[in-house]
Order: C-alpha cells, then sequence, then structure tokens
C-alpha cells in the first residue's frame, strides 16, 4: 500500500484486570447477532468501547476492530481501513480493493463496496465488524458507503458500531425490519449494584453503602464521571464531606474532578498530560519527542520516559487505554483529553501548542506517516510544511488517502495565503479534479495563473504552468474536446519538469486519445506506446491499462484482431479480478471481436461485464457505447422490436446525459435497425439529419438507387485509404461489392468482393458479411461458382445457412403452419422450397426467386428429403401429395 497502516487502529483493546460484570447487556448484544447491526450510542464515559471489548473477548466468533479517527473522514482512507481491519480476520477479503485503492484514479465507493462483499460472502465463518467511535465520521459519502454495504451485508457478517451520537444511516428502516439491536444511555448506566461493584472492586475504596447509592445517583450512573469520583476521594481524608459536596451536571462535576485529579499529581504528570493531549495516540518515541524539546526550553524535569509514564497512567486508572497487546501505543479517554487540551491552551496559548503540533508532525514524518504529519502541519498552521507534505515524495498526498483532509485544509486558508503560494491553488484544483467537484477547478486554476504572473521564473514555476495545462487536458478528456486535449497537453508537456513522471506520463497519454478522437492513428500509437513505457516503469497502473486499451482499440481498427485480442486480454489482467472499472473498454472491444466472429455467447458475456463495469463510472459515456453494442446483438439475435426498444432508451440516457459525441453512434444503429424493419423514410431522415455518409449509402440501396451509392461510397473509400483507416476500407469495399452487383455490374462486384475477402480472412470476419443479408449470401454464391477463396466463402455460406434455420425455427413456432402429418413438420420455408420444386424450378432458379444463397437452397433440400424420407426431388413431389402438403 501507498498508505502506511497504523497496526494500532486495528487492536481490540484488552479487557481490564479489574472489571464490572454486565451479563444484562452481553445477553443483549449476544442475542443480537443475528441482526444486521448493533448500534451502542451515548456520551463520552458511559463504557461504550470497554463493554464491546469485554464481551468479545468472550465471544467465539471472529472479529474485525477498526478505531476511527477525524482522518478517516477521507473515503479512499476510510475503506483502506476498513479493508485492513478485515484482513485480521481474513488474509483474502480486501485484497482486490487494496489494490484499486492504490490508483489515484479510484472508481465509485458502490463500486469498490460491490468487490468487497463479494470476497466476504466468500468467507465461510460468521464474523463481527466494530467500528469504534463513529461520532468522528462527518462525511457523507462514507455515511452512504455504510448504508450501501448494510443494504446488502452477507449473512455470516455482523456490524457494531460504537458511537456518541447517532450515525446518519436508515435506522428508522432497520428498526422496522428487525435487523437493529440498539443499547443507548439508559442501558449503559451503572445500576447501583454495578456501582457498587465499581468503586469497590475496581476502585478499590471502602464506602458505606449510604456513600456508594449518593455517588451512584449523583452521577445518573455516569461511569466516567463514578471513576474521577474515585480518583477524587483517594486523595480525600474527609470522604463524607467530599460526598455530601458532590453535585453538579455531567460538565461541572468533570471539570471538577478534571482539577482534582490534575492537582494531586506530580508537575511533571501533569506537563505530560497537558502536552501530550494534542495526540490522538500515544507511545513512547513521540511523547518523548513532543516533551524533550519543551523541557529544555521551560526549564522544567520531564518524566522519566515515555514508556514509563504511559505505564503509570494506565496502573492509576488516569484515563489512558492501551492499544495493543505490547502496552506500546495508548490513548487518552477522548473527554477527558478534549478537557486537557482545554486546560493547554489556557497554560500555552496559540503559539505553545503550535509548537508541540510542529514537534509531533517531525516524529511522524521522520517515521513515514506523511498523512499524519501533515495533519499536525496543518493544526500548527505551518502553510509551508503543509504545502510540502501535500506533494509528497514522488507522489502526492491527495492520491494516497488523503483527499478530504487535504481539500479541507485549502479551503480553510484566506486568499492571501493561497494567492502566496500558487502551488497551492494547483494542487487545490487536483484534489477537487480528485473528488469529483469539477465546477471549482477552473476557477481555482485561473487563480494560480493570477498568482504566478508575479513569481519568480524557474523550474518551479515551469512545473506549476505545466501542472494547470495538464489538469486542464484531464477536465477536456471526459468531454472528448479534442482541441483542447491537444492544445494543453502539448502545453504541458512542454513546461513540465522531466522527473514529473506521474503527471507527464498520464499526460502523454491524453494526447493520445485526442489523436486518437481525430482520427491520426499513427500518432495515437505512438504517444500510448510512449504513454505506456512510463507508467509501467514508475507502476501507474491505471495509466498502463488505459494506453494498453487504447493500443488494443487501434490494433481492432487495423483489422488484426488476434493481435487486439491478447491486448485486451493484457488489459483485463492488469486490472486485476474483478477487473477496475476502466476495464469495461476492454470487454467490448473483446464483446465486438467475438460477435465479428460469430461467437454470440462470449460476445454477449463480454458484452454484459463492459455494461456491468461502465456503470461503475461516474461521468462518462462508455455505458452509452455498450448498450449500443446490446442492442446490434439483439438485432442479430432477431429481436428487432427488442433492438429498437434499447435504442430509443440508449438515446434519451444519451441526451439526457449531454453524451454529444455518442449521439451519432446511436443514430447510425438506429438506421440500421430501421432498415430491418422496412421503416425506409425514417431511416433516410435520422441519416440525412446526422450526416450519416454510410447509414445514408444502406438508405440508397434499400431504395433502389444504386448510382447514388456508389457516388456517395467512392470518396469514402479514397479517404479510407488516404488516412490507413483500415476498418472503414473494409465496411466501404463491402458496400461497394453489393452496390455494383444491385447495379448490375456483376463481374466488378465478384471483383471486388474477391479484394474485401482477401482483406477480411486474416482477420476471420463473419458478422462483416452476414449482416449485409441475402443480398451478400447471393453475391458469395457466384463468387464460389468462379471457384474464388473456398474455404472461406463455404464458411461464411455455412453461417448464412445456419441463420436461416434459425430464423425457420424461430417462424416455426408460430401457428400459421398447415398440420402436417409428419413427425417432423416442414418449415415455412421448407413448404415454399417445395412447391417450386413441384414448380420444376432448378435450386438456382429457386435461390432467386426466394433471394436464398445456393448453398442454403441445397441445405433445404436436404432437409425436406430427410423429413419426407424420400431421394429424389420427383419423389419429393409424390410423398407431398400424398399427405396433401401440396
Amino acid at each position: 500500500m501507498n498508505t502506511p497502516i497504523l497496526a494500532t487502529k486495528l487492536y481490540i483493546p484488552s479487557p481490564r484486570p479489574k472489571m464490572v460484570l454486565r451479563p444484562r447487556l452481553t445477553k443483549r448484544l449476544n442475542d443480537g447477532l443475528h441482526r444486521k447491526l448493533t448500534l451502542i450510542s451515548a456520551s463520552a464515559g458511559f463504557g461504550k468501547t470497554t463493554l464491546v471489548s469485554e464481551w468479545l473477548h468472550e465471544c467465539e466468533r471472529p472479529v474485525a476492530w477498526l478505531s476511527l479517527d477525524e482522518g478517516d473522514n477521507d473515503p479512499k482512507r476510510f475503506l483502506t481501513y476498513l479493508c485492513a481491519a478485515l484482513r485480521t480476520i481474513g488474509v483474502n477479503i480486501g485484497e482486490s480493493v487494496f489494490r484499486i485503492l492504490q490508483s489515484p484514479q479510484s472508481p465509485p465507493t458502490e463500486s469498490i463496496l460491490t468487490t468487497l462483499i463479494n470476497e466476504i460472502t466468500a468467507t465461510p465463518d460468521p464474523f463481527i465488524l466494530v467500528l469504534d467511535d463513529y461520532h468522528v465520521i462527518d462525511t457523507k459519502s462514507i455515511d452512504h458507503a455504510l448504508t450501501f454495504l448494510l443494504k446488502h451485508l452477507p449473512p455470516q457478517m455482523h456490524i457494531v458500531i460504537s458511537t456518541r451520537e447517532d450515525p446518519h444511516l436508515p435506522l428508522a428502516r432497520l428498526r422496522v425490519q428487525d435487523q437493529l439491536t440498539e443499547l443507548r444511555v439508559a442501558d449503559l448506566r451503572f445500576t447501583p449494584s454495578e456501582a457498587g461493584d465499581f468503586l469497590h472492586q475496581v476502585m478499590g475504596l471502602n464506602l458505606t453503602p449510604e456513600d456508594t447509592a449518593i455517588l451512584a445517583t449523583r452521577t445518573e450512573g455516569w461511569i466516567a464521571g463514578l471513576q474521577l469520583a474515585a480518583i477524587s476521594i483517594q486523595g480525600h481524608k474527609d470522604i463524607n464531606n467530599f460526598i455530601t459536596s458532590f453535585t453538579g451536571t455531567h460538565q461541572f462535576i468533570l471539570d471538577y474532578l478534571v482539577e482534582e485529579v490534575l492537582q494531586q499529581q506530580p508537575e511533571s504528570i501533569q506537563t505530560f498530560l497537558l502536552h501530550t493531549s494534542i495526540l490522538d495516540r500515544l507511545c513512547s518515541p513521540l511523547c518523548d519527542a513532543v516533551l524533550r524539546e519543551g523541557a529544555k526550553r521551560g526549564g522544567f524535569s520531564p518524566s522519566p520516559s515515555g514508556q514509563e509514564t504511559l505505564e503509570h497512567l494506565e496502573h492509576a486508572n488516569l484515563f489512558v487505554i492501551p492499544l495493543d497487546n505490547e502496552r506500546r501505543w495508548y490513548r487518552y479517554h477522548h473527554l477527558f483529553a478534549e478537557l486537557l487540551r482545554q486546560r493547554l491552551h489556557q497554560s500555552l496559548g496559540d503559539k505553545g501548542i503550535n509548537e508541540l503540533h510542529m514537534r509531533a508532525s517531525l516524529w511522524y514524518e521522520d517515521n513515514g506517516l506523511e498523512i499524519e504529519a501533515f495533519h499536525h502541519a496543518t493544526a500548527a498552521d505551518d502553510v509551508e510544511r503543509s504545502a510540502r507534505l501535500i506533494e509528497g515524495k514522488g507522489l502526492p498526498l491527495h492520491f494516497r488517502g488523503a483527499v478530504i483532509p487535504v481539500v479541507n485544509w485549502l479551503k480553510s486558508l484566506p486568499t492571501t495565503v493561497l494567492d502566496a503560494k500558487p502551488s497551492l491553488w494547483v494542487m487545490y484544483a487536483s484534489a477537487l479534479l480528485m473528488v469529483g467537484q469539477l465546477s471549482g477547478v477552473e476557477q481555482k486554476l485561473q487563480a494560480a495563473e493570477t498568482a504566478l504572473q508575479g513569481a519568480v521564473p524557474g523550474e518551479k514555476t515551469q512545473d506549476l504552468i505545466g501542472h494547470i495545462a495538464a489538469i486542464r487536458a484531464t477536465m477536456a478528456v471526459t468531454q472528448h474536446q479534442v482541441e483542447t486535449i491537444m492544445t494543453q497537453s502539448h502545453r504541458a508537456l512542454e513546461y513540465l519538469h522531466p522527473d514529473n513522471l506521474p503527471v507527464r506520463t498520464a499526460t502523454t497519454w491524453a494526447l493520445g486519445y485526442a489523436y486518437h478522437l481525430q482520427g491520426d492513428r499513427d500518432a495515437a500509437r505512438k504517444a500510448y506506446t510512449e504513454a505506456l513505457s512510463i507508467s509501467q516503469r514508475i507502476g501507474h497502473i491505471i495509466v498502463t491499462i488505459l494506453s494498453t486499451i487504447g493500443l488494443g482499440n487501434l490494433q481492432e481498427a487495423d483489422n488484426q484482431l488476434d493481435l487486439a485480442t491478447r491486448t485486451y486480454r493484457r488489459a483485463l489482467q492488469l486490472a486485476g479480478d474483478p477487473p477496475l472499472p476502466v476495464a469495461c473498454e476492454a470487454h467490448l472491444g473483446l464483446a465486438r471481436i467475438f460477435y465479428e466472429r460469430n461467437d454470440m455467447d462470449a460476445a454477449l458475456q463480454h458484452g454484459q461485464q463492459s455494461i456491468q463495469l461502465a456503470e461503475q463510472l461516474e461521468n462518462t459515456d462508455r455505458i452509452v457505447a455498450c448498450k449500443v453494442f446490446l442492442a446490434r446483438l439483439k438485432l442479430a439475435q432477431g429481436d428487432v422490436a427488442g433492438a429498437a426498444a434499447k435504442l430509443a432508451k440508449t438515446e434519451q440516457l444519451a441526451r439526457q446525459h449531454h453524451f454529444v459525441s455518442q449521439i451519432p453512434k446511436v443514430a447510425a444503429e438506429q438506421v440500421f435497425t430501421l432498415l430491418h424493419q422496412g421503416h425506409l423514410v425514417a431511416a433516410a431522415d435520422l441519416a440525412q439529419r446526422h450526416k450519416l455518409p454510410i447509414s445514408q449509402v444502406r438508405v440508397h440501396l434499400a431504395q433502389g438507387d444504386t448510382s447514388t451509392a456508389l457516388e456517395v461510397l467512392e470518396p469514402l473509400r479514397q479517404q479510407a485509404e488516404a488516412k490507413g483507416w483500415e476498418d472503414e476500407r473494409l465496411k466501404v469495399m463491402v458496400l461497394q461489392a453489393i452496390a455494383l452487383h444491385a447495379h448490375g455490374e456483376k463481374d466488378e462486384a465478384v471483383q471486388q468482393l474477391g479484394e474485401t475477402l482477401t482483406m477480411a480472412e486474416p482477420g476471420g470476419f463473419i458478422r462483416l458479411f452476414i449482416d449485409e443479408g441475402i443480398s451478400m449470401a447471393r453475391l458469395l454464391s457466384e463468387a464460389a461458382d468462379h471457384g474464388m477463396m473456398p474455404e472461406y466463402i463455404d464458411t461464411l455460406l455455412d453461417a448464412f445457412e445456419t441463420e436461416e434455420q434459425k430464423r425457420e425455427n424461430k417462424s416455426s413456432s408460430f401457428p400459421n403452419s398447415p398440420v402436417q402429418p409428419l413427425i417432423e413438420p416442414l418449415s415455412e420455408r421448407e413448404l415454399q422450397v417445395l412447391q417450386l420444386i413441384a414448380q420444376g424450378l432448378s435450386n438456382r432458379e429457386i435461390g432467386e426467386r426466394l433471394f436464398l444463397a445456393l448453398s442454403t437452397v441445397k441445405g433445404h433440400n436436404r432437409r425436406i428429403f430427410g423429413k419426407l424420407q424420400v431421394q429424389r426431388r420427383t419423389e419429393a413431389v409424390a410423398r407431398a401429395r400424398e399427405l396433401g402438403l401440396l
């Protein structure tokens, strides 16, 4: 992982040596395991974490534990730690998700969770996931993610949430469905009996039943209040007087008791508690780093060592909680820490607290924890240091699970600070682009450019100018704005520092994409190849996949279908299993190739996979391309009405989301479908309106206007040949052959078909010919009579015959055929052929009458003879007359 994992966030707190047994609560927790969620919601100090940890150590189920903090408000970081927690009970859980999260361009959260849920489903044993301190989460996208997880929760998984306030989850729906167990303040309060056990057994006080009852009543069973009261009592001689004066609300009680606790501690302990309260987690080296320098400057005596002090605090019940079994990491009770920080602010002020945060930031950075270092740098209000940490070492910090903290910090900065450091404006735009807030990106880039006007020229300034252009190029890619992509990409590559490889390689790919859209396939191939080489070297997996797919698209366009198949499969291997959503284009490419080779089952499989992945991508028109392909598949399977309906919905989707570049492609497929339905006027209008020359040729041929069709095709062929567009050239040549044949120039048509077959055979093209229908079948039959490419033509004619048989089988299912006294009745087409046989027509004449290929007619003859149990034409006619079929 690019982001180091703090293992202490995954430790289940150990049970206390002395504790109050609470069987009434553990029974409710056990009874709720058959439900989806257990919610433990109460304010600080009610023993939520303690209760759960003690219950889990008696529970027989495996447990995944995640202690949350404010840094987990970044969705990427949250999911990273969620997977890390789950991997503590099953090493295979989250393996694919970890790989996805490493990418700077992660797919939508629901896509990631779908992958995670599938991996959890394969886990054989029931287990529990605990999310402790969920109240620190205030990011809606994480609430939505958890809602999605609860909705699709595998049956072997149970979630426990411990929180100070109710989370924004569908709790009401879960209650109605009996999928929620709740423990709240009223449940968690110590009963008088439990309060007595706590004060006597845990805190070691020898109080009268009356004093115990007074404390239990005055604290209302509040465990933290009882603990603080007990610590204060330990230092009082007049216990009765203390208990009698013990009054007030929770906050006032706690303020008073903290005063009592702190005043009873040595100065060094007080200093340790106050100065280390800035830390979410404490370990000896970190505490020493925060305290030692301060001791030198402040003139006070430091504690013996951080480790000794932490162990002393734990032994003295001073609100420290061990986070691992080795007692290396601890944290303070949250409310205790908050109160310590209030006193710290009173004693040190902002300047002194900033110094403490700086020491913590330095320690975290030295130990490779740059996200935590960034948090303390921002708390110290050190803009320079925070900006440097954001840039990271090779990969910016917001690519490594800190995009939300980065955005929030940048939002908090005044404009004057951002203007003084233009790199922050650029980072702001980059981070907004990552979280999908596209509307604010250009404004930040313009602010950066304005701030740069007064900057001293140099390598860093040049690199920032290049980075701005690269962001604009990426923005343009989402809209297929060719000129903008090219202009900004060239500018980016001109200004970016040669060592800024992550941005340079992404820009090179974007440039290749623009060339591809423009039709300059040689330039696109060169750019994709360069981007692939660099991205493989630096491990930029997303650009590697995108460049590989781009090369596959070009190979497919060059009619190199075998090579394209291998390239698309390589892209899928890189994308993992399950694949990243960007792999949708690889599946779509394989679907097109399998369709072309008439393997409809494989084409459908890859087509469905492509659409599933495309649906996981946000703000992309890939979903439209996938749906257009599935419509063509329906048409090939004979479902003309289904294809038309699917295309109508796809057109609506494209217009609704302003996917302008996809609308002509939808229209071209609609023209093809309308021609199958016989709606020539509508097809002609659509082809003319969208200026689709190939579609217009099809309309002219359907109308019998072969002269116009040939006039349109010739310049299209010249253009394809001039630009080296092999796929377009092949399509045009197929239509030219059909148009020449229909125009009466049969010899030229056969010659043209021969050239087309020579080009198509290496790629194994089949549907290219079958989709043209009976006119192509007749032309292939004539080419076969000339002895032209017999094996390939036989393959194509066999495919035509199979198609014809499928249509006949479909038509025979309708109740219009006459009742036949045969075990296997003749289809309608076979009856038509039989009638013409009875009239004495030859096979070739029957083919011309019914618009069938010669081989198809012969196939019908064989099936007719078999069903009638005869061997000759005359026998077939006689037998048919006997049965009343003629």
